[in-house]
Formats: C-alpha cells, sequence, structure tokens
C-alpha cells in the first residue's frame, strides 16, 4: 500500500522532468526542439576546399632526428594516417597540408641568436662561408617525408627569418625600427637562397607548392619575442616577391610564392601597424602597387586567424568584413587560412595551460566553422602539429624531452581531424539551410552544421554542438540523382575521438552528444 501511494506521487514528478528535459524554452521554429533539421543543396556549390594542415614548427627537429622510431610513426600516424583500425575507426586525421620551415640558422647561434628557448631556434641549409649543408633540419626532413609516405598531398615552405648570413644584424631576429631585418641588396641572394631550398626537396622527392618568404610582416619581432621573425613594410614584401619571381623564372622553378601571412585577418582590409595593413589593396587591387600580374606569385591570400575570435560578435564581424572586401575586388585571389592556435584568454578558454579536452577543441572548431563558411576559405591550418609546451597550441603533445618521452593525443587533434579525415582536397562547400531560426550570433553557441562534396561525390556534413544539450540533426538533401546514399557517423566527445558511433541508410536522425563535433559521411 505505502509502495503504491509513492508511485503515484512520484508520476507527476516524472512527467514533469520529461517536459523539461525534452521541450526546454526556445525559439526554435522545428515542433522538435532537440532537433535541427538541414536540408543540402547539392545543386549549389561554393568554394573549392584544398586541405587542412599544421607546420612542422619547432619540435620536430628534435623529435624527428633523436626520438625512438616508433614514437616518431605514432606522431605521424596521428597526423597524416587514412587507415583505419579494426573496428574501422580512423587511425589519424589524414592531414592533407604540411608547412616546413626554412630556418634561418639561429640554432647554431645558441644564446647570442637572443633567442632564449632552445626549441624555437632553427638550423639553417646556409652555412657561413655560403656553402650548404644539406644534412641540417634532418628532424623536420624526417617529418616530411612521413606525411608524404602516409598520403599528403601539398607541402608549403615557409620562413620566419631570411638566414643570420644575409640579415642586417647577423640574427634571426630584429632590432626594431621601421625595415626588414634584410637590407634591399641582399633581396636577390634571398631569392637564390629559396630556390635552391626548392630545388633540393625536389631531388629529394617534395615538391612545394609555394614558399612563404616571410611570416606576420606587423609584428616587429625584436628581441623579447623569442623565435625567429623579422617586419616586412608592404614596399619590401613587394620587392622581396618580385626578386623571387625573377629567380625563380630564370630557373624554371614551378613552386608559387606565397604572402602575405597577415598577424591578424584585419590587417587586409584595414590599417596595420605603421602602414601595414591594407594588404589586400596593396598586393592586389592598387594600380600603383600591386603585384598579382607575376607569374610566380600564387593567386591566393594567405593570413592568420589571432585575436579576432573572441567575443563571438568580432569573429563574425571580422570575417564577414574580409568576405566582402575580397568580393569586391575585381581580381579577387582565394583566401587560404595559414595559421591559428589558441592564443586568447577569455571566459570560454585561455591559450595558457595545456588542455587536451572538449573545450579548446570546439572553440577551434567554431573558428573552422565560421572561416569556411563565411570567409570562404579554400585552406585552414592549425599551427604546431606537435607541442612539448604547456599551452593550447597543439594536435599532438610530447613531453619536453629532445631525446624520448611520452605523446599525447588531444581532442584538438580528433576534431580537426572531423574536418581534415574527410573533406579532401578538390571537395566543394555546399550551401544548406536549416529550420532553427536562429541568428549567427545564437548558432554560435548552439549547432553549427556545413557540407561538402567531395570529387567522388561522397557527401560529408559537419556538426558541431557547442551547447551542454544533446541534439539531433535531421539531414535532407535536394537537387541530387535521388540514389541512396550508405553513410557512417563520426563523433568525438569527451567518450569518442573520431570513432564510428552509427551507420545505416540515409536520412536517419544523427545524435549529437553535448559539447561534440560529429561527422556523417555519406558515400
Amino acid at each position: 500500500m505505502h509502495g503504491k501511494k509513492r508511485y503515484i506521487l512520484i508520476l507527476p514528478f516524472l512527467l514533469i522532468l520529461l517536459t523539461v528535459n525534452f521541450y526546454p524554452e526556445s525559439n526554435h521554429q522545428n515542433s522538435d526542439v532537440n532537433t535541427v533539421s538541414i536540408t543540402i543543396d547539392l545543386s549549389s556549390e561554393q568554394q573549392t576546399i584544398h586541405g587542412f594542415g599544421a607546420s612542422d614548427a619547432w619540435s620536430t627537429q628534435f623529435v624527428g632526428k633523436n626520438w625512438p622510431l616508433e614514437k616518431r610513426e605514432q606522431i605521424a600516424d596521428y597526423l597524416f594516417s587514412r587507415e583505419t583500425d579494426r573496428d574501422g575507426n580512423p587511425e589519424g586525421i589524414g592531414l592533407s597540408i604540411w608547412r616546413f620551415n626554412i630556418g634561418g640558422g639561429s640554432a647554431a647561434q645558441g644564446e647570442e641568436s637572443k633567442i632564449s628557448d632552445e626549441w624555437r631556434r632553427a638550423e639553417g641549409f646556409l652555412q657561413d662561408d655560403f656553402s650548404y649543408d644539406w644534412s641540417q633540419q634532418s628532424g623536420q626532413q624526417w617529418f616530411l617525408q612521413a606525411a608524404k609516405e602516409r598520403g599528403t598531398e601539398t607541402f608549403i615552405g615557409f620562413s620566419n627569418s631570411p638566414p643570420v648570413q644575409l640579415t642586417r644584424n647577423g640574427r634571426a631576429n630584429g632590432e626594431g625600427g621601421s625595415s626588414a631585418n634584410l637590407a634591399e641588396e641582399y633581396y636577390s641572394d634571398y631569392a637564390e637562397f629559396l630556390g635552391n631550398v626548392v630545388q633540393y626537396f625536389e631531388e629529394e622527392g617534395i615538391s612545394f607548392h609555394s614558399i612563404s618568404p616571410m611570416n606576420e610582416p606587423q609584428w616587429d619581432w625584436a628581441e623579447g619575442n623569442n623565435q625567429e621573425g623579422s617586419r616586412w613594410q608592404n614596399h619590401e614584401i613587394a620587392g622581396v616577391v618580385r626578386a623571387i619571381d625573377s629567380h625563380f623564372t630564370e630557373e624554371g622553378i614551378q613552386t608559387k610564392i606565397e604572402i602575405p601571412e597577415a598577424a591578424q585577418i584585419n590587417f587586409l582590409y584595414s590599417d596595420g601597424p605603421d602602414g601595414r595593413g591594407h594588404q589586400l589593396d596593396y598586393f592586389w587591387g592598387d594600380e600603383e602597387t600591386r603585384i598579382d600580374d607575376l607569374t610566380k606569385l600564387s593567386p591566393t591570400v594567405a593570413a592568420h586567424s589571432y585575436f579576432t575570435t573572441w567575443p563571438v560578435s568580432d569573429l563574425i564581424r571580422h570575417r564577414k568584413a574580409l568576405r566582402d572586401n575580397i568580393n569586391a575586388m575585381d581580381n579577387p585571389p582565394e583566401l587560404w587560412m595559414s595559421e591559428y592556435c589558441i592564443l586568447e584568454d577569455n571566459e570560454e578558454v585561455q591559450g595558457p595551460g595545456r588542455d587536451t579536452g572538449m573545450d579548446p577543441a570546439l572553440y577551434m572548431a567554431r573558428v573552422m566553422h565560421y572561416e569556411l563558411t563565411i570567409t570562404n576559405s579554400a585552406t585552414w591550418q592549425w599551427w604546431l602539429g606537435v607541442s612539448p609546451y604547456d599551452y593550447n597550441d597543439g594536435l599532438v603533445y610530447i613531453d619536453h624531452d629532445k631525446y624520448d618521452g611520452q605523446v599525447y593525443d588531444s581532442k584538438k587533434l580528433w576534431v580537426m581531424g572531423n574536418f581534415s579525415r574527410f573533406i579532401r582536397p578538390g571537395a566543394v562547400r555546399l550551401d544548406l539551410s536549416t529550420d532553427d531560426g536562429l541568428t549567427e550570433e545564437e548558432r554560435a553557441e548552439q549547432v553549427m552544421v556545413s557540407a561538402y562534396k567531395n570529387i567522388d561525390g561522397s557527401i560529408v556534413t559537419v556538426a558541431i554542438n557547442y551547447s551542454e544539450e544533446e541534439r539531433v540533426l535531421q539531414v535532407k538533401t535536394e537537387n541530387g540523382d535521388g540514389q541512396p546514399l550508405e553513410q557512417t557517423v563520426y563523433t568525438t566527445s569527451s567518450r569518442h575521438n573520431l570513432e564510428i558511433t552509427n551507420s545505416g541508410d540515409s536520412d536517419s536522425r544523427i545524435q549529437l552528444p553535448a559539447r561534440s563535433v560529429v561527422t556523417l559521411f555519406m558515400d
């Protein structure tokens, strides 16, 4: 009798609890408030995606040279492999772009380099007698070949500083002032150096898609910045590019020149420090300064995503402004987002402190989403592929040891794989519509979805559930051939690392765990 009374009393509370859990307050237009329905327009193609990548700076110089082979292979598999385990789960994230740091030679200078962190000094091929030592950067060269062996398609050589033998102060970082750490009379020497690097790697079986001769020219990179670097005025960048273009043309080098590696995306369309802004107009627009007629200049504009991602309103505002400025150009270059890691320190995420969990991974995914869907970026590239630091800057982490240690994966690694493993070079982004009734800012805290079509016809949908609640994604397609597609669902969450969580026929309802990134692969 007492048990029956308890059942009668508890039942109303259970009904209330179910109502709260499954019908929360919302302005969604869908009758099922936990379901987001999208319709992918298979005929509406947007930008072509050339790939996803990261860089080898700086730890691979030690890891690739000194660490046990088994651990090097594990790191390379995490970053580049497209193989699967016995359960069909990805063993790695299949990066299609790998950036090779062409060192300025600060490592040989030791403490005299004025770079206090030994890990951030870089070896250099050019020697003091102006001969070349191709055994330098052997650790980085190991990872370059490991990437190629695992199917990475695009390689980019980037230089933070010209060789120390050519710089004004004999170091790989500057001393302030208004000019680059490379005098004009050495532009042609720098061009020859880069050409020799490209030709050496051609002989080693590595073809560089492009060479990036300067990095974040808006910053001074004076002593205290603790890495190789140089400031560059826009006219100095143009002068160096002309010298490289001339040399590459004379030598028959097919590699393109990638510029300007803007430190923030807003420097492309607005003022920058000391007149180093408005780079879109300077290099591709203004009749008096533009250099896009040079045959070796890549038809792309490279920029970094730092310091423009918070608050969410700024994340969206800056990317819409960049898109609009590019679209307004007569002959717009293709946008390549070429570097980002988490430097922010806000209420959602912090740069300091190694965090291998979902919070920084979701923050990264949101930046990726809006740069792919708002600015129409053709690539997206993370900063450090391998990090020894106590910071949110790595995909794979290692112990801070030059000879051996432990290897750690991260949710950032696997979340990037939700994109990179399935959206392959040559894919096109597809338009989609949703019934959530949200603004872009509201959606950034809920569910963000993008869709892509690979060259082989497979369809990839990436859903980011930023919220604390489980959601359901209903995917529909239109303007296709009507053929049913098989689907596989891959989830990264607190419980899963890019693992298969569901498969079956198309048009089923896809579970989106709270705080997760889910990829629906249909072929």
